[in-house]
């Protein structure tokens, strides 16, 4: 990835991420729109994603030890329903609509 692609990543996330926060939505949504804006489907002005993705496999990395770092075992053990079983049920919940959805508009199972 060469750096002025980089800068113009940096560029765009530093511009729509206040935009969003702005309007009370959230950080994430900036980065994502950024991304959505900047990609192959929309812009392309990234046309590489592969060499991207190992960036950003290095950028998450980095969030969640910084999770980690604020996170104290104490309080995790409190939140322990919330996080596991509301996520649990969360993640099978989503499973199933968007199984149904893709099963739905002709998707099979693959044996």
């Amino acid at each position: 990835m060469s750096m002025s692609l980089a800068l113009f990543l940096l560029a765009a996330a530093v511009i729509l991420v206040p935009i969003f926060r702005y309007f009370k939505l959230g950080a994430v949504l900036g980065y994502l729109s950024a991304g959505m804006v900047l990609g192959p489907a929309a812009s392309g002005v990234i046309t590489q994603v592969d060499v991207l993705q190992h960036v950003s496999e290095l950028g998450v990395v980095f969030l969640m030890f910084i999770i980690g770092l604020e996170m104290q075992p104490s309080r995790l053990w409190v939140l322990r329903r919330q996080v596991f079983g509301l996520g649990g049920l969360q993640i099978a919940l989503t499973t199933l609509l968007l199984g149904s959805l893709l099963y739905a508009y002709g998707y099979g199972l693959v044996a």
